[in-house]
């Protein structure tokens, strides 16, 4: 489990924009049941999370759509949160970071970390932008 000193600043990122922080599963299995759209960052300590998977998950909200609920659980931290929201990921499998798009309970979108690896900042808003397009 990484340090509360380490994680706190990268969990802001998120939630001093609105981003719901996620830590128990059942806080998960609540927000993933919510009706409309629910975007659901797995954070983490990585330099793909932090240069392009915080930042883009952000810019991707500056577009005419976006999700009606923002929520997020960190890896490495939270773990039985993590736990439960990545039985709502399958088939993909476990990968931090990664953003998921439920419409109504049901994964509709997915970026998994091999997405996010080497990818600007802009192309992870510009992907999920994409999907708030169609499905928000």
């Amino acid at each position: 489990m990484y340090p509360t000193d380490l994680v706190m600043p990268m969990k802001a990122e998120l939630t001093d924009k609105g981003f719901e922080d996620l830590t128990s599963p059942a806080q998960v299995e609540e927000a993933l049941k919510q009706p409309g759209t629910t975007l659901l960052v797995i954070n983490s300590v990585c330099g793909c999370a932090a240069g392009a998977a915080r930042p883009g998950v952000v810019y991707s909200l500056t577009g005419e759509k976006k999700p009606d609920h923002l929520t997020t659980v960190f890896a490495g931290y939270d773990t039985e949160a993590v736990a439960e929201a990545r039985k709502h990921l399958a088939p993909f499998p476990p990968s931090s970071p990664c953003v998921a798009l439920f419409k109504d309970g049901e994964l509709v979108h997915m970026l998994e970390r091999h997405h996010i690896e080497g990818n600007p900042a802009g192309a992870i808003a510009a992907n999920l932008q994409a999907a708030f397009d169609e499905y928000c």
